[in-house]
């Protein structure tokens, strides 16, 4: 089966001209030059990855990154113009899994298209060796057969992203992470002075999703200055 990539820019010569880079890689990619069109298409059929920019002349890409949540976990990639931490904080506790400012090189925006495919066609698979196929921690159940995730039996959808952080922090149980080790585990990427920021968002938008507290969590647990556990 084709993977499907949604590619939304106003500037149809950047979406044309990732559309085709994209279509070298031999992906079946939907071009939208508006927000109302790349809405059509995101309610009309399912995606596998969605490129996104953020500055559209109506629905701008927060709100089409909503949209895409409400029903959806394939991984988003945003586009701006704006190197602006506001916006990427923003983007990320909305849920896109990464960031790419403008300009960009075109081999840039597809590699970073592959990492979030192999991401999420991968996420539930094993890591560090764990053979468990369920993982039972304190009425969070973690299902690698099924990449279910339920808390007290009720199920917790979520993004790719926040399923790789939950599954190593929590094959991980028992040990405190260290927040530089978790970001080059699950974002495969080296870590930077601004990569904390992104990691604590998506820890944040994770346990809102768990129902955790930050003051007094359940499952997450904040070792100030290290990095996080979750107590098995």
């Amino acid at each position: 089966m084709e993977t499907r990539i949604l590619v939304v820019d106003d500037e149809k010569a950047i979406t044309d001209l990732v559309g085709i880079y994209l279509k070298n890689e031999g992906y079946a990619v939907t071009l939208a030059y508006t927000g109302a069109d790349a809405l059509r298409e995101i309610l009309a059929q399912e995606f596998d990855l969605a490129v996104l920019d953020v500055m559209l002349p109506d629905i701008d890409g927060f709100e089409l990154l909503r949209s895409i949540r409400a029903d959806h976990t394939y991984p988003v990639i945003m586009l701006t113009a704006r190197d602006s931490q506001t916006d990427k904080i923003e983007g990320l506790s909305l849920g896109a899994d990464d960031y790419v400012v403008k300009p960009f090189r075109p081999l840039e925006l597809v590699a970073r298209v592959k990492a979030q495919l192999r991401r999420y066609t991968s996420y539930g698979n094993r890591v560090n060796g764990e053979d468990a196929a369920v993982i039972s921690i304190d009425g969070l159940t973690i299902n690698r057969d099924s990449r279910q995730v339920t808390v007290d039996e009720k199920p917790v959808r979520l993004t790719p992203l926040e399923y790789a952080i939950l599954l190593y922090l929590a094959d991980s149980r028992g040990k405190v992470v260290a927040v530089e080790d978790l970001f080059r585990a699950v974002w495969k990427e080296e870590f930077l002075p601004s990569s904390n920021n992104t990691v604590m968002v998506h820890i944040r938008h994770l346990r809102e999703k768990l129902g955790d507290d930050a003051q007094n969590p359940r499952f997450i647990k904040n070792i100030w200055g290290v990095g996080y556990t979750i107590e098995g």
